[in-house]
């Protein structure tokens, strides 16, 4: 039986600590680094991050969308981007932000999710808001191939709120139902749930929900997008413990040279172990 994404990301986040760095190659970042906004520079760009951080960080996460906006050769180099990220030692959560009914769910869960696909991730961030049973063929999967999911519960942008906190008859938030779907999932999984939430690390004072799924908690925010090391015990509480911090930009920013790239990656993960020390 294949090992639960949630233990081999618990182990993981113990060795290398928490942080995940992401792999957003747009167009204006390849720019800075000096790269034209082409295939090569996407190659260029993403080989020189797995490089530079996947032997030291606890989880890798590409934007596929950056990859897929080339075709089929930049769905390819991700395809290799995953290869060479796993066998660095990391793990790789996908961010695809899938979200579809019945049979086509069922694809996008087969693309991602099977250990046979050329894109196979550990885990895979997907979107509920089809109804959180639309995401039943990836929990299925997920589970057969110890792989794992990243639900879209309390994001950051300024228009998840109109749907995210939208209260139904039950009296309970939109968010609120996601997270206890999520708790569900995760039920007397040990040492962590393999299904996780993502949370914003912007999105403000989230102490009227239970964050305590017994499952990962994908925080996006840290960095570039003004959130702090510093700030995720006051954002997260007593589920700190279980948050994968993602930073992107704050890493990236520091390409192409890749000594550089390891200085930032170290400063940020050192900052969030002190962080999160206790926990």
């Amino acid at each position: 039986m294949t090992e639960p994404f949630g233990t081999r990301l618990r182990r993981a986040m113990d060795e290398r600590g928490p942080l995940c760095v992401g792999i957003d190659p747009h167009a204006s970042l390849l720019a800075d680094w000096g790269l034209n906004d082409d295939v090569s520079g996407l190659e260029r760009f993403s080989r020189t991050v797995v490089e530079a951080v996947a032997d030291r960080v606890a989880v890798i996460k590409p934007q596929s969308a950056f990859f897929e906006r080339f075709g089929s050769r930049g769905v390819a180099i991700l395809e290799r981007t995953v290869e060479e990220t796993r066998a660095a030692g990391a793990l790789v959560v996908m961010d695809a932000k899938r979200g579809d009914i019945g049979s086509t769910m069922a694809g996008y869960a087969e693309a991602f999710l099977h250990q046979d696909a050329p894109l196979f991730s550990d885990a895979l961030t997907v979107s509920p808001y089809l109804g959180y049973g639309s995401l039943a063929p990836a929990v299925e999967l997920a589970r057969e191939n110890g792989a794992g999911l990243f639900v879209l519960a309390l994001t950051s942008n300024p228009e998840g709120p109109e749907v995210q906190h939208a209260v139904r008859a039950d009296g309970r938030s939109v968010a609120a139902t996601v997270l206890a779907h999520l708790a569900a999932e995760n039920a007397g999984a040990e040492p962590l749930g393999s299904f996780g939430a993502v949370v914003g690390a912007t999105v403000g004072d989230l102490s009227s929900y239970d964050l305590a799924i017994n499952g990962p908690l994908l925080a996006p925010g840290v960095g570039a997008q003004g959130a702090t090391p510093a700030d995720l015990p006051a954002v997260f509480g007593s589920a700190v413990g279980n948050v994968v911090p993602n930073v992107s930009r704050g890493v990236l920013r520091h390409g192409p040279d890749v000594a550089a790239l390891r200085a930032a990656t170290a400063a940020f993960a050192g900052e969030i172990r002190a962080a999160v020390a206790g926990f």
